[in-house]
């Protein structure tokens, strides 16, 4: 960050600068590193209709692709998707994106999104 830029303002330079809203709802997360069985525990992300964010302290290195399974909350809409890391945040989280999302489940997302309060 540059000395000129406050924090909060970088943080709304990055919301707007997100392709589609967050949502915060949805449970029953599932995570599998593609090629090997371990499930990793991971705590409810945000959701968007191209990806999410998801806090867990495992590192996962940029271009690692997972398997995912949640369920939306309004609809009860089960969504099994692959996703792939596009960045991680040591301790923090990682930043995923869909990767072949059925046009299903990119509609069921964004009527679930649609109907519930953004997240910045």
């Amino acid at each position: 960050m540059s000395p000129s830029k406050s924090p909060s303002k970088s943080r709304e330079d990055d919301i707007r600068q997100r392709r589609s809203p967050r949502y915060a709802q949805f449970s029953e997360l599932s995570l599998t590193y593609e090629g090997r069985t371990e499930e990793i525990s991971v705590r409810p992300p945000d959701l968007s209709a191209h990806g999410m964010f998801i806090n867990t302290v495992r590192h996962f290195p940029e271009g690692a692709i997972l398997k995912l399974r949640f369920r939306l909350n309004r609809s009860g809409i089960e969504v099994q998707a692959r996703g792939e890391v596009r960045y991680c945040l040591t301790g923090v989280g990682i930043g995923v994106e869909f990767v072949g999302l059925s046009p299903q489940y990119v509609q069921a997302i964004e009527e679930e999104v649609a109907g519930t309060p953004v997240i910045g």
